[in-house]
């Protein structure tokens, strides 16, 4: 049974930082492509960041480009979004997903198609 459990999140003041963990079993973490994703109160879930394992290329959102960096432990099966200067605009529940890239896979930010979902953390920032 596959599994990814999300941690780290928390209450912090507009410009701290917070390091997420997503956590997989049940899976090879090296032959998928995990992604984060996030959900504001009264928004949609939007795409944060994503590592590839075909080719260790990263995607990031305009709106996190600069702050956030997405890291993988493959022995450890976790992969890691370090979030650096936290804004209220951050605050979310943020989910990791997996998906076992088919070729030409790229990470784009898009939601379709993931194999796995974990079930969130939520992170606050306060101003």
């Amino acid at each position: 049974q596959v599994q990814l459990v999300e941690s780290g999140g928390g209450l912090v003041q507009s410009g701290g930082s917070l390091r997420l963990s997503c956590v997989a079993s049940g899976l090879t973490l090296d032959l998928y492509a995990i992604a984060w994703f996030r959900q504001a109160p009264g928004k949609e879930r939007e795409g944060v960041s994503c590592h590839n394992s075909r080719d260790g290329s990263t995607y990031y959102s305009d709106s996190v480009k600069g702050r956030f960096t997405i890291s993988r432990d493959n022995a450890k099966n976790t992969v890691y979004l370090q979030m650096n200067s936290l804004q209220p605009d951050d605050t979310a529940v943020y989910y990791c997903a997996a998906i076992r890239p088919p070729t030409g896979y790229y990470c784009s930010g898009k939601q379709t198609g993931m194999d796995y979902w974990g079930k969130g953390t939520l992170v606050t920032v306060s101003s």
